[in-house]
């Protein structure tokens, strides 16, 4: 009899250790479902009237001129010459 005990024994342990293995994977399942539903709620983020109004009635060029005043101050103060810039700009596209 001691071999029955001595194999409930190891086969109480070994479903011990599967338990703790599925709570730990249930764990991370959930933190990463969890994780992948913050972020499909970011993507999915669709604008408001607002912000879709406030588009269709900007002009085309607008919304360019806007990000270059932002962080273009910098940029046309540290180039030389814009004409220069720009052919060096078609130079590389045309090498590449």
């Amino acid at each position: 009899m001691t071999e029955d005990s001595e194999r409930v024994a190891e086969l109480k342990g070994r479903v011990e250790e599967l338990e703790a293995t599925v709570r730990g994977l249930t764990e991370e399942l959930v933190d990463a479902s969890e994780r992948i539903r913050m972020l499909e709620e970011e993507l999915d983020h669709s604008p408001s009237t607002e912000e879709l109004r406030e588009a269709h009635e900007r002009p085309v060029g607008e919304a360019a001129d806007d990000a270059a005043a932002e962080g273009g101050e910098a940029t046309k103060s540290a180039g030389s010459d814009g004409d220069d810039n720009d052919e060096s700009e078609i130079d590389d596209i045309i090498v590449a």
